[in-house]
């Protein structure tokens, strides 16, 4: 059964971080991309991070300078590093994972920088 497990959103202040975290089961074969997407209230679903096998990082320009994603791919997980984070970046944030048989998406975690 394919899953995604995704944890680390909650509340921070402005200038605070956080890290995200989504592991793909193992039923996910030959991953080759993996990211973070974000929609924020009244907002389309946009692309944050991806790391992939042929491209190597992108980053919105948001959020570069700012987010690192990385990837375990040894444990099937990649990573979203958040520092200095503002307002802006207020957004429910999803990950994303491109198998063999397709795309994958998580349920979602909040993130909400409020002070």
């Amino acid at each position: 059964q394919v899953q995604l497990v995704e944890s680390g959103g909650g509340l921070v202040q402005p200038g605070g971080s956080l890290r995200l975290s989504c592991a793909a089961s193992r039923s996910i074969f030959s991953i080759s991309v993996m990211g973070w997407y974000r929609q924020a209230p009244g907002n389309q679903r946009e692309m944050v991070a991806t790391v992939s096998d042929f491209s190597g990082t992108t980053y919105a320009d948001s959020v570069k300078g700012r987010f690192t994603i990385s990837r375990d791919n040894a444990k099937n997980t990649v990573y979203l590093q958040m520092n200095s984070l503002n307002s802006e970046d207020t957004a429910v944030y999803y990950c994303y994972v491109l198998g063999r048989t397709g795309g994958y998406w998580g349920q979602g975690t909040q993130v909400t920088v409020s002070s």
